[in-house]
C-alpha cells in the first residue's frame, strides 16, 4: 500500500514539475497559434481586397489571398513547433516520402486542383460570365481550386469539378445571352409595318439590351407566309423571364395592329449560353 502511494506521489510530482516548467510555454504557444490564425485570415482578406482594388480579376485576387493566408499559417505553425523544440526538418522529409502515396491516392482531387490552377491563371471565364459545358449552363458564381459553381436559369447551384471543364468545348458569354423570337404572318400582311411593329414591341421591354440592337428581319418565306425573326440580347440572370415577356409584348402589339399571325410564336433557345 505504501509502495503504491509513493508511486502515485512520484507521478504527481512529475506532472507538477511538467506543468510548472511548460505551462506558460504551452499557453503562449496556444495564444500565438490563435493570434496567428486570426492575422493570417486578416492578411488573406487584405491581399484579396488589394488585388480587386488594383483591378485584378476577383477570382485571381481570391487565389492570391488564399495563398497569403496559407503562407502566414505555415510560418505560425513553424514558430509554434519551434517553441517546443520540434525540428521541422524530419517533418519535411516525412512529407516528401508520403507525397508519392498521396498523389496516387488522390489522383481525382489533384487533377481538379491542377485544372483549377489552369482556370485561375488562364481565365477562360470569370465570375459573372455565363458558360455552357457538358450540357450544363449557368452563370459563374465562384471559381474554386477544386470546382466551379454555377447558378442555372432556375436558380439552382451546379458544382462542376474543374477537370470536367479543362479540355472541353466551352461556350461563354459575358453578361447577356442571345434570345430569338419567330412568328409567321400571311402574305397579305404589310411586311414593313409588321417589322416596325415587331421592333417597337421589343423596344418597349426595358430589359432587352439596346446595344447591340435587336436584329429583325424576314427569316424565310415558307408556303403560307413569311417568317419574321427577331434576335436580341437579354440578361443572363433573368433570361427566361425577359424572353417570355418579350413574346407576350410582340403578340399584344400584333393584335393591336391587326396584323394576321399564321401561327403562335416559335422560339429557339436553350437557356443562357
Amino acid at each position: 500500500m505504501t509502495k503504491d502511494i509513493d508511486q502515485v506521489g512520484k507521478i504527481f510530482d512529475v506532472a507538477a514539475t511538467f506543468a510548472v516548467t511548460y505551462a506558460f510555454q504551452i499557453l503562449a504557444s496556444l495564444v500565438l497559434l490563435f493570434v496567428g490564425w486570426k492575422i493570417a485570415g486578416w492578411m488573406g482578406r487584405r491581399v484579396a481586397a488589394y488585388g480587386v482594388k488594383r483591378g485584378v480579376e476577383r477570382t485571381l485576387s481570391n487565389f492570391m489571398g488564399d495563398g497569403a493566408r496559407i503562407v502566414a499559417l505555415a510560418l505560425v505553425i513553424v514558430v509554434t513547433l519551434g517553441n517546443f523544440g520540434v525540428s521541422i526538418a524530419p517533418l519535411i522529409a516525412a512529407a516528401g516520402a508520403a507525397a508519392l502515396g498521396i498523389t496516387i491516392a488522390l489522383q481525382g482531387p489533384l487533377s481538379n486542383l491542377a485544372a483549377g490552377l489552369v482556370i485561375i491563371f488562364t481565365r477562360p471565364y470569370v465570375v459573372g460570365n455565363t458558360i455552357s459545358v457538358r450540357k450544363v449552363s449557368g452563370v459563374v458564381e465562384e471559381v474554386k481550386l477544386m470546382a466551379t459553381i454555377l447558378s442555372d436559369a432556375d436558380g439552382a447551384r451546379v458544382t462542376i469539378p474543374n477537370r470536367q471543364i479543362v479540355g472541353e468545348i466551352l461556350v461563354k458569354s459575358e453578361r447577356a445571352s442571345l434570345a430569338e423570337t419567330k412568328l409567321r404572318v400571311s402574305f397579305a400582311a404589310d411586311i414593313d409595318h409588321a417589322l416596325a411593329t415587331l421592333r417597337e414591341a421589343l423596344g418597349a421591354v426595358p430589359e432587352i439590351a439596346p446595344e447591340p440592337p435587336p436584329q429583325i428581319g424576314v427569316a424565310e418565306l415558307g408556303d403560307i407566309g413569311p417568317l419574321l425573326s427577331a434576335r436580341y440580347w437579354v440578361p443572363n440572370r433573368s433570361y427566361f423571364e425577359v424572353h417570355y415577356r418579350a413574346n407576350e409584348a410582340v403578340l399584344a402589339a400584333f393584335k393591336r395592329a391587326n396584323i394576321p399571325v399564321q401561327a403562335l410564336p416559335s422560339t429557339t433557345f436553350g437557356g443562357p449560353t
